[in-house]
């Protein structure tokens, strides 16, 4: 009788926090830090673009289905581009792939601000953002910013420093900014 009781007494009391894993918590923002990880260390430029793919894909995920449709339909339908990516980030603010297309729609309609600051969103959601960032040294060097685009392309390359041409865009933009003797 006594161990009964001891065992209620002990089945009574609340449980023991246990620490969670950060995996555990937010098993997406594990995979993109083993991906971001795999990318930095790829072997080869084949390798790299193919951990790529994988972040793109992961990054896609992040929005909800119905957004996904919409952005992929926005891709293949330029002209009603805008609208789909807009009704996308209402169904799916955090998605930053979302605000990311978003910025590039408005940038190839000729609203420089708009695109900046649909870039912004999307690098605050995911600073990783090596598309967004490329999209934003257009936008530097389309402005003459020179240098911010030679920002831009360098933080890209230390995200993904065998980024097919990366090297070629740092080479062309250190001549642009700093002229020929760089």
């Amino acid at each position: 009788m006594l161990r009964r009781t001891a065992l209620l007494a002990l089945l009574a009391l609340p449980a023991r926090a246990q620490p969670v894993s950060p995996e555990r918590r937010d098993p997406r923002r594990a995979e993109m830090d083993r991906l971001f990880e795999a990318l930095r260390d790829a072997p080869d430029a084949a390798g790299a673009a193919l951990v790529e793919q994988r972040i793109r894909q992961v990054w896609a995920e992040a929005a909800s289905p119905a957004a996904v449709l919409l952005l992929r339909r926005g891709v293949r339908t330029p002209d009603e581009a805008l609208e789909d990516f807009d009704a996308a980030i209402i169904l799916s603010p955090t998605a930053a792939e979302a605000w990311h297309l978003r910025a590039q729609a408005y940038a190839s309609m000729g609203d420089a601000a708009a695109a900046a600051r649909d870039l912004q969103e999307a690098l605050r959601l995911e600073p990783r953002h090596f598309g967004a960032l490329m999209t934003l040294a257009a936008l530097q060097e389309e402005r003459g910013d020179f240098e911010g685009a030679l920002r831009s392309v360098e933080a890209v390359l230390a995200l993904n420093p065998k980024m097919q041409g990366g090297e070629e865009r740092r080479r062309e933009l250190r001549r642009r900014a700093f002229g020929e003797e760089m």
